[in-house]
């Protein structure tokens, strides 16, 4: 049974935890702000640059420019993007399981190789632990996240698609939806997916003149276009963590609140206990002596 002193010294640690956590989440309350800003600047620009690229899209350039061409697939690259570090509920485990299954549903099963790429600590360290082939690992990029991060890993994943390391590229990650929402997402990156409905649309508009010509515009923004994209992806997954963190710890700082109120009431308890077993040994032993 705990004594008074042991119940004591748990508040004490208690209310030590929840002022960490509050803290937590005020950091992450303002990290939020500034990575939300960003993603929100980023996706008109990669919803206009995709826009553009379907506009300058012509039948002849889908069908031979290679990263449009779709291929037998026989390996494929699986990115997927994970925080670099805990205390974010189930942010990370979320990722790891989808990634999981999806190599071992859509591809081991269909005997399909798979090439691993891990952004982020906590899904370097969970699959360089287990049976997967994972090529590279990307930790603690999340700490100073810049656009060359995107640049360096869109021209690793080109260059290995046109040299036929793998048939396709797959992303996984965690897009940001809200404060309380973090939708994961499964996107093909590479062959560029080019959606039909859009492209006709898109033709039927008026007519352009294009300086020095279509087809190289075309050729000089698809490098820009998946750069934008992968960036946009690692945006989305660093505000999707600082909310995922900021709830996590909004929840934690609640329930160290409730467990403080608990243990104060079972201290008052024990206290009250303690004092009334002691007036009644007082009693008794004021009886006893009057008695004899």
């Amino acid at each position: 049974m705990a004594t008074l002193r042991d119940i004591k010294q748990r508040i004490k640690g208690v209310k030590s935890t929840q002022q960490i956590t509050k803290a937590m989440k005020m950091v992450a309350a303002a990290k939020l702000r500034r990575a939300t800003e960003a993603i929100l600047n980023a996706r008109p620009y990669a919803r206009k640059i995709q826009t553009l690229l379907s506009h300058l899209a012509s039948t002849d350039d889908l069908l031979n420019n290679p990263l449009f061409v779709s291929r037998d697939v026989k390996n494929v690259a699986v990115i997927v993007v994970t925080a670099d570090r805990g205390l974010c509920g189930a942010f990370n485990t979320n990722i790891i399981r989808e990634a999981t299954r999806y190599i071992q549903e859509e591809l081991q099963e269909r005997n399909i190789s798979h090439s691993l790429y891990c952004l982020g600590k906590k899904g370097s360290d969970y699959f360089s632990k287990r049976n997967f082939n994972l090529v590279q690992k990307n930790p603690g990029i999340f700490a100073s996240l810049n656009y060359s991060i995107a640049q360096r890993l869109s021209d690793q994943l080109i260059s290995g698609f046109l040299n036929g390391e793998f048939d396709k590229v797959i992303l996984i990650f965690n897009e940001f939806k809200s404060i309380i929402q973090q939708k994961i997402v499964v996107e093909q990156f590479l062959p560029i997916p080019v959606e039909s409905n859009e492209k006709s649309e898109i033709h039927a508009e008026a007519n352009y003149i294009y300086e020095p010509n279509q087809k190289a515009i075309f050729e000089y923004i698809i490098p820009k276009h998946l750069k934008a994209q992968l960036w946009r992806v690692l945006l989305e997954s660093n505000a999707a963590e600082f909310a995922a963190r900021m709830t996590a710890m909004d929840n934690a700082t609640t329930n160290a609140k409730e467990l403080i109120r608990t243990l104060n009431l079972k201290y008052n308890k024990e206290r009250q206990a303690a004092i009334t077993k002691e007036i009644l040994e007082i009693v008794s032993g004021a009886n006893a002596l009057k008695a004899s």
